[in-house]
């Protein structure tokens, strides 16, 4: 019996998002997002900070099956001066940058915050609101709340002036990843 020609459905492959970063909370909440978003996000943990370079982003891409609709996305915080500078040369990437840290993106689901300060107070005043907070992890009901108040620390985050002190673009790779889910329905 003769085996039947294998016709394909129609389907494309969805975009991959390359998330880039550098600390153990990030890639916890990138993790999160891939479990409820459900798409293929792929996190690349570099814990090589200033060498974040065009060629290094594109090696560790070259790892997957690539599609022309890729999103390549770089988690870093701010705290480190030239870290800007150096992400900004990595051309086709949206730069997710947290300034002073990450934990301030956390702190925007909690709270406005929009006076200047350095990562040991915004982690301080995170720990004000969630008591059980650590660095490189998050309890399902830190992960309840995140997702809960996600539309108001978007909010927040926009009326914040990107890569100043304090602001976060985080929720870019929300919004990217919401309007693919968007698109898929």
């Amino acid at each position: 019996m003769a085996r039947k020609e294998r016709i394909s459905k129609g389907r494309t492959m969805l975009p991959n998002f390359f998330v880039f970063c550098e600390g153990d909370t990030e890639v916890v909440y990138v993790e999160m997002l891939r479990a409820y978003y459900r798409l293929p996000v792929h996190i690349i943990a570099k814990k090589t900070l200033l060498n974040v370079t065009p060629a290094l982003v594109e090696r560790c891409k070259s790892a997957y099956v690539q599609t022309k609709t890729d999103q390549t996305f770089l988690m870093y915080d701010l705290d480190v001066p030239t870290m800007l500078e150096r992400l900004q040369k990595v051309p086709n990437a949206t730069l997710l940058c947290s300034n002073p840290c990450f934990e301030l993106w956390l702190l925007l689901h909690y709270a406005d915050q929009k006076t200047e300060l350095n990562s040991e107070e915004c982690v301080s005043r995170l720990l004000s609101f969630e008591k059980q907070y650590k660095k490189g992890a998050l309890l399902s009901a830190n992960k309840q709340h995140l997702m809960g108040n996600v539309a108001l620390a978007i909010t927040r985050a926009r009326n914040l002036r990107a890569f100043n002190n304090p602001s976060t673009t985080i929720h870019l790779l929300i919004e990217a990843l919401e309007s693919l889910k968007t698109k898929e329905k």
